[in-house]
């Protein structure tokens, strides 16, 4: 008997699996692997994250959406994870709103990583680019950082592709209520949300015919509003603004060059996959003009097949001139939001060239070969920039830039404060960076930078004598001494050319603890008013 007859007559025969389930099976493992490389490093927090989980806690614990209990400015940029994260921790009890933020950020991570992975399937015809594109957001070292970083950043993010996927599949509704809790989850998410609006208006008009208000997509619009108008009436009652007064604060207190954040823009333009930890200053020299070739290539293909990924695809180089023209301070979470279609169209752009290659030398497999294997590069190059065993904080595998020394010794202080001079939340302590001090305190935060004490402005712009060479703050003496904090914590280079060289801050307050650092000068210092050293309320 043959063994094609013994196989169909005592065993079943088994059968191919079909493209869409190995395709399928391939989205449930990049969703693992996307929440596995967040849950790995564990929450590393950085400092704004814990200003958003002051306003949570405060709001559970019944002092309202407020950061000093009492006062009511919006100082968190985020609203909708604000409330994300107080509704996390009024359903489980609990206060570890780092952990709860990582959750969050993961499980947002590993949606757009999938939607990513569906959006360029479609675009590309095969499943390849698509998975490379989920895999590369899954172990990208800037989604990984702020992820565990706490920050809103993937949950924003989430609201983008996920509202670039919806109006490629021709879902305008739907791509309006993303935008608009993208909108909620961070403002400048109108630099996606109003290309996409543009775009579809140009679109409907042209479609149309008829009257003209019947070619305006009102639905959509009216989604939009609809899903906004809630908080903003909110806000505008309970605050008195509409915007958070953290955006014209670090607008005004930090001094940044000109061109400085062109200049880090276009690092990370160059850099999408962390060239420079591997290849070094060559890595960005090559990047710069590689990658914006690939993807330049890759928007030609994609808008060739669908053209609502128009938007979508221009959205990097929008964020990148808006913010140049801008020229704020770039913290290091500004560059997270380029990325997912800058990787959408650098691969796109890959896949075109290759399988255009590979048809001209008509050997069809090498555009899908070249496309793995230059995938498979920007996987390891990603990987390359993690740390199996970081300096700091926990000693877990963790991207290297997730960097949060600062943070550990502000929360270092802040149990100093509360276990060594006893302090209540009615002790007024003077802090430039109000994150995890002002969380972990628990104390009355004067804000110097102005984030949540907006009476700050009036001390901005501050003297250029006043900064220390390379730094891009100082406190303004004139803060500490209007308003007389009970202690104060500063970073040795934003009191070197002011506070520390008046004899009258000097009689005024004493230096009590000294932490030493590598950064923002020599250490980090705690005062404390000279009058109340020896009383009794402020601990031993």
């Amino acid at each position: 008997m043959s063994a094609k007859s013994t196989l169909s007559a005592g065993q079943p025969r088994s059968l191919p699996i079909a493209p869409a389930q190995v395709f399928a099976a391939a989205l449930i493992l990049i969703a693992l692997l996307t929440v596995g490389a967040r849950l790995l490093p564990g929450p590393r927090t950085v400092d704004d994250a814990f200003i958003t989980f002051r306003y949570s806690r405060n709001i559970v614990e019944g002092h309202g959406f407020v950061y000093n209990p009492g006062t009511r400015t919006l100082g968190t940029t985020t609203p909708l994870f604000t409330l994300l994260m107080a509704g996390t921790g009024w359903a489980t009890g609990g206060d570890d709103y780092p952990w709860f933020a990582l959750i969050a950020n993961a499980a947002a991570d590993a949606l757009s990583a999938v939607l990513l992975a569906l959006l360029v399937r479609r675009l590309a015809g095969r499943a390849a680019p698509g998975v490379i594109v989920g895999a590369l957001w899954a172990i990208s070292p800037v989604s990984v950082t702020f992820a565990v970083g706490g920050m809103e950043t993937s949950v924003a993010i989430l609201w983008m592709v996920a509202a670039a996927y919806a109006y490629v599949a021709g879902r305008d509704r739907w791509m309006a209520f993303f935008a608009a809790l993208g909108v909620l989850t961070r403002v400048d998410a109108l630099l996606w949300a109003g290309p996409l609006f543009a775009h579809q208006l140009l679109t409907a008009w042209r479609a149309g015919a008829g009257r003209k208000w019947a070619r305006v997509p009102w639905r959509s619009w009216a989604v939009f509003a609809a899903t906004l108008a809630p908080w903003y009436l909110f806000s505008a009652a309970y605050f008195g603004t509409l915007l958070s007064r953290s955006l014209s604060a670090k607008r005004v207190a930090y001094v940044v060059d000109d061109l400085q954040a062109l200049v880090r823009l276009l690092q990370q333009i160059a850099t999408p996959f962390s060239e420079h930890q591997t290849l070094g200053v060559p890595g960005i020299a090559i990047g710069i003009v590689l990658y914006p070739a690939l993807a330049a290539a890759g928007t030609l293909y994609a808008v060739k097949r669908q053209p609502r990924t128009l938007p979508f695809l221009l959205y990097p180089w929008l964020y990148v001139a808006v913010f140049s023209a801008m020229n704020p301070l770039i913290f290091r979470w500004y560059l997270a939001p380029l990325l997912p279609p800058y990787f959408v169209a650098i691969v796109l752009g890959v896949w075109a060239l290759a399988g255009a290659a590979a048809e001209a030398a008509r050997r069809p497999h090498l555009g899908l070969a070249a496309t793995g294997t230059l995938g498979a590069l920007f996987v390891a190059l990603s990987l390359n920039a993690w740390a199996l065993h970081p300096d700091h904080g926990h000693d877990r595998p963790a991207p290297e830039m997730a960097w949060h020394k600062i943070e550990l010794n502000y929360r270092r202080m802040a149990g100093a404060l509360r276990d060594q001079f006893g302090i209540s939340e009615a002790t007024v302590v003077a802090a430039g960076d109000i994150g995890a001090l002002g969380y972990y305190s628990r104390a009355h935060i004067l804000d110097t930078v102005g984030l949540v004490t907006p009476e700050m402005a009036a001390y901005y712009p501050v003297d250029a004598s006043l900064l220390a060479e390379g730094a891009n703050y100082a406190v303004p003496p004139a803060i500490i001494m209007d308003y007389q904090p009970d202690f104060i914590v500063l970073m040795e280079s934003f009191v070197r050319n002011g506070l520390a060289r008046d004899p009258a801050f000097g009689r005024l307050y004493a230096q009590v603890r000294f932490f030493a650092t590598d950064y923002y000068g020599t250490g980090m210092i705690l005062y404390q008013r000279r009058d109340l050293i020896t009383k009794p309320c402020c601990g031993p």
